[in-house]
């Protein structure tokens, strides 16, 4: 009798010992499950200089050129700090980097609206109605991306400074170089007078970029974009006249 009872009862132990072991391996399995996602240590060659310029980009995007900060761009990217020093040495040279995407951005906008411009036979229209489109490319980047028009425009530099890849649209211009080809536009199509061309770029841009930090930094910020959009109209028809 005894031995039949401690048969039983080593039958019961060695199925509770099985059942713990699987409750074990189940909760091994969801913790194994729900760990983070690993950090990423390696990328290919230059893919790791993509990765920290991309996240550098929308840094500026969410918060301008204060938020472009080298540690937040390697955790985004998934890696140590020290990774970053082999493609950019400090947060001035990312900084950089990041302000020259934005640039070339700036020239895409105002490339995307030189696009809907329809074709034309005359010549003068059609060289007003460009530099007009270069204007509200300009105006409408600083509205919906104000973030990396700040950034563009953040540090000092040579507006006449070589042309830069990084800095262009698709046309291989950068923003002032777009603008300089508009007004010369205007010169061929005799809608301005060619002496009247040196140093056109410094007033037509200083008045649309004068008009795009008020909105977007100062008193005219809390303006509907409707009014805002007129006024620009309204100003790019002085910049012409002025010219």
């Amino acid at each position: 009798m005894g031995e039949s009872v401690a048969f039983v009862y080593n039958v019961h132990k060695t199925i509770a010992n099985i059942m713990d072991a699987v409750h074990m391996k189940d909760r091994m399995t969801i913790r194994a499950n729900s760990a983070p996602p690993a950090r990423r240590s390696t990328y290919r060659h230059g893919d790791l200089r993509r990765a920290l310029l991309k996240a550098g980009v929308e840094l500026a995007r969410d918060g301008g050129p204060e938020a472009v900060v080298l540690r937040e761009a390697t955790r985004r990217a998934g890696v140590v700090p020290n990774a970053a020093y082999r493609h950019f040495e400090n947060r001035q040279a990312l900084l950089q980097a990041v302000r020259a995407a934005a640039l070339a951005a700036v020239a895409r906008a105002m490339e995307a609206e030189l696009a809907t411009l329809p074709p034309t036979h005359d010549e003068v229209a059609f060289a007003r109605a460009t530099v007009r489109a270069v204007g509200t490319g300009y105006l409408r980047f600083a509205q919906t991306e104000t973030g990396l028009f700040r950034t563009a425009f953040a540090t000092q530099a040579d507006v006449a400074e070589q042309p830069e890849q990084a800095k262009s649209g698709d046309s291989g211009l950068n923003p002032f170089q777009l603008l300089g080809a508009a007004l010369d536009r205007l010169v061929e199509a005799g809608a301005m007078p060619a002496a009247r061309r040196p140093g056109a770029e410094y007033l037509a841009w200083s008045s649309v970029h004068g008009l795009a930090m008020l909105v977007i930094d100062g008193p005219l910020r809390e303006l509907p974009r409707a009014q805002v959009d007129s006024l620009g109209q309204r100003l790019l028809d002085m910049v012409e006249k002025g010219l």
